[in-house]
């Protein structure tokens, strides 16, 4: 018989989220629209602080859709990607009918490089093709080096598209992920460190956010009949998923201590291992661990890969996965320019996101730490 699933990151409710369901159907707000969306955006405003506002959407993809829109990008345009990334980081800037620029990683938070960054500004200058926007990305809750990017950014008058998508929780010195750049998108995923179900949110000033709510509500005109002057998009948070959202909030920060209580299990379990490593905390950076992932370099553990432990994993019924294949090997983005050192390919041949979710017992920890003790028992 199989042993049950251990998931990579699963939902973890906290108990309250059914309350406020219940609530939207008692009052008969099923409406996409209604307290909770309101509410939700209110909780998170709250939360990354820096005087935010926000718009409750409907996935985070959505979110860098919008900003791209009111950052005024459009066919020709250029905009500066992150490579080491899931693909909703990039593909919005396919919506728009503009060019990702990918930009390599570097190694002390596996987030956009900004000495890469600013040689493609550079080049792309050099060219007459300016870049529109910036989109560095938190990735599994780690910081990308902000204070760098957004100094190069101001620089060169470049606007900064914050994907946080990953990093609600997240911050730098005291300043929360979502509140660096000019416009940042989050996301709710089911597997996120809290969930909506689906769904996501832009984040941003008053202005941006208030026109993504327009925007994202198909764009309708103040008049009695339907009225367009401007194409919309069907992209705006239900008050039931607002509903849940509104609940997460209110377990996020134990959500946080409980999945930086995974990292820590895992440093001490792997600790020892010759040729598996972990990303550090630079100085003055709290990640939200969002999930816990590790290095195995061959050449140091005897042969032993990341493909080998992720296997027995899964002979073991353990979800694990590999790290982002960086975008500029998709096959959808072949064509694309790309500035690197190899840094983001050398992460995707080695890395292994492990099983991070807030809900781990110690049963699960148990299989994991023997699965472990299995692969690398030499």
């Amino acid at each position: 018989m199989q042993p049950s699933k251990i998931w990579l990151s699963s939902p973890h409710m906290g108990g309250n989220e059914q309350q406020y369901v219940n609530e939207a159907f008692d009052t008969n707000w099923v409406a996409p629209l209604g307290p909770n969306v309101d509410g939700f955006e209110k909780d998170l405003a709250n939360y990354i602080k820096e005087d935010v506002h926000v718009a409750a959407l409907s996935t985070g993809t959505a979110a860098l859709h919008l900003a791209l829109v009111m950052l005024g990008c459009k066919f020709g345009d250029e905009v500066i990607c992150q490579s080491f990334t899931f693909c909703g980081s990039a593909n919005p800037v396919t919506y728009v009918g503009a060019t990702p620029i990918f930009v390599d990683s570097e190694p002390d938070t596996w987030n956009m490089s900004p000495q890469l960054m600013e040689a493609a500004i550079i080049d792309g200058i050099s060219k007459g093709k300016k870049p529109k926007a910036i989109i560095p990305v938190h990735l599994y809750g780690m910081p990308a080096k902000m204070d760098e990017i957004m100094t190069i950014a101001r620089k060169y008058e470049i606007p900064v598209l914050e994907d946080a998508a990953e990093a609600l929780g997240s911050h730098i010195n005291g300043k929360m992920c979502g509140s660096f750049g000019e416009i940042a998108a989050l996301s709710f995923n089911g597997n996120k460190i809290i969930t909506t179900s689906g769904g996501g949110a832009l984040v941003s000033n008053e202005h941006y956010a208030k026109e993504a709510r327009f925007l994202s509500t198909q764009a309708r005109d103040a008049a009695p009949h339907y009225q367009h002057s401007q194409i919309g998009y069907n992209y705006r948070m239900s008050n039931i998923c607002a509903g849940i959202g509104r609940g997460q909030m209110e377990v996020l920060n134990e959500r946080v201590a409980q999945r930086r209580k995974n990292y820590a299990w895992y440093v001490n379990l792997l600790s020892g291992i010759a040729g598996v490593s972990l990303v550090n905390e630079p100085e003055g950076y709290f990640s939200n661990r969002w999930l816990t992932t590790i290095l195995v370099n061959p050449l140091e553990t005897g042969g032993i890969s990341r493909e080998d432990l992720r296997l027995a994993f899964e002979q073991d019924n353990i979800e694990s996965r590999p790290l982002w294949k960086p975008m500029h090997l998709q096959p959808v983005f072949a064509d694309a320019p790309f500035y690197g050192d190899g840094t983001s390919e050398r992460l995707f041949e080695q890395g292994l996101c492990l099983p991070s979710g807030s809900n781990l017992n110690d049963e699960d920890r148990q299989r994991i730490a023997q699965k472990i003790k299995e692969v690398f028992k030499n």
